[in-house]
């Protein structure tokens, strides 16, 4: 038996500073004794939840099922111990297979070389035993394994999602600096939305945020245009149960009322793709759209504003976006009435030139990038809402 046939223990990797966010969305969806560690969450779970989890999921990356843990102080072991792993049981010699590997603290400190020993290993035991062996298929695998190696240490692991589960299938299309959807859907959980008031994006680009706003209210799966999953390898993968709950959670799918979700870009190639991306979900048509900077907007009322303005590293002069995010601080306290608004930023120090008090600074990364969320709220007055500024209460 493998290790996660034993103790049913499984690994889901998340992003950066995200692990008790998704902690609680495991939970939700019935992980059971979960851990938050570095990078991921361990958490016990039947094949059931586990199908549930990799479906529904809006925010991590991956769900790891432990094959083998073992003392790992040389390639030598590694091999070896990847010659004694029941392989056929998991894939075919016909199949293809790829292997992302991470190292840590090792005297193995070379991640690339570590998961070559273990693909020689798992040739080896194939060549042995039917007298070939299986290709490797970087790109798209039918199997995907992952090795993590921790001082001396190392996990082999089946890859039950396959491909990276912030790859909805939406997005085909990328603006220049696109947030990942597993932030975009972080950042809607965090704000609370839950479409009782209008959701905007007055910068949406490529319409990430938009996307997974649409996917929250409407229920949809995270993973509902997915045409494969790695927990298909597993040893006793149960067909009937996962089509039952898929065709489960595809029922509870509703309509999206137009008016809900609003987004605007000044830029209209980003618009184009913008509309693009949501022309692979449903209710698309429900997301109204304008291309027209937010200092053209009139008024945006008792709502919620979820947005990623430019950093000001790649996408222009940092002095140019300076006043961009102060122009951003004028339109929300003139025209955002009511208004919470929430908004993430590559650089941190940008939130000064807002102009705004923030009530939340909620650290988080976008890919390799080191951001923060910006929570902003506005305060009943005499007759209308007021924002605090930075140097005190207006």
């Amino acid at each position: 038996m493998f290790q996660y046939q034993k103790d049913n223990v499984y690994f889901a990797q998340v992003t950066g500073l995200m692990e008790e966010l998704c902690e609680k969305e495991l939970i939700e969806i019935g992980a059971k004794n979960t851990k938050v560690t570095y990078r991921g969450v361990s958490f016990e779970s039947d094949l059931t939840t586990l199908y549930k989890i990799n479906y529904t999921s809006r925010l991590i990356s991956r769900v790891l099922a432990p094959l083998a843990t073992f003392p790992c102080h040389t390639t030598d072991a590694l091999i070896k111990m990847a010659q004694k792993i029941p392989w056929e049981e998991i894939f075919s010699v016909d199949q293809t297979f790829a292997i992302s590997a991470s190292v840590s603290k090792s005297k193995i400190t070379n991640s690339l070389y570590a998961s070559l020993c273990l693909k020689d290993g798992i040739a080896d035991y194939f060549r042995d035993k039917f007298g070939k062996r299986p290709n490797v298929e970087k790109d798209n695998p039918d199997v995907r394994f992952n090795l993590h190696i921790d001082k001396d240490t190392a996990v082999v692991s089946l890859d039950t999602s396959g491909e990276s589960l912030h790859k909805r299938g939406y997005r085909l299309l990328a603006g220049e600096a696109p947030m990942q959807e597993t932030l975009a859907a972080a950042l809607i959980r965090i704000s609370n939305w839950n479409g009782e008031s209008q959701l905007l994006d007055c910068m949406c680009g490529s319409g990430t945020i938009l996307c997974e706003a649409l996917m929250h209210y409407s229920k949809i799966p995270a993973q509902y245009m997915r045409k494969k999953f790695g927990f298909v390898n597993m040893p006793g993968f149960d067909k009937n149960i996962w089509e039952s709950i898929k065709g489960e959670y595809d029922k509870q799918i509703i309509p999206l009322p137009k008016g809900i979700i609003l987004g605007s870009d000044r830029n209209p190639e980003a618009i184009k793709v913008a509309k693009e991306n949501l022309s692979r979900l449903p209710f698309f048509g429900s997301v109204e759209i304008s291309c027209k900077p937010f200092q053209q907007i009139k008024e945006f009322e008792n709502g919620i504003l979820i947005t990623n303005p430019p950093y000001g590293m790649r996408l222009g002069k940092f002095e140019e976006v300076q006043s961009l995010y102060k122009e951003l601080g004028d339109f929300l306290k003139t025209k955002c009435t009511g208004t919470t608004a929430f908004i993430y930023t590559g650089e941190p120090t940008l939130r000064k030139s807002i102009g705004l008090r923030t009530s939340r600074r909620i650290p988080l990364t976008n890919g390799k990038l080191d951001g923060v969320l910006l929570q902003i709220d506005s305060y009943e007055g005499s007759k209308k809402k007021k924002y605090r500024t930075e140097e005190g209460t207006e």
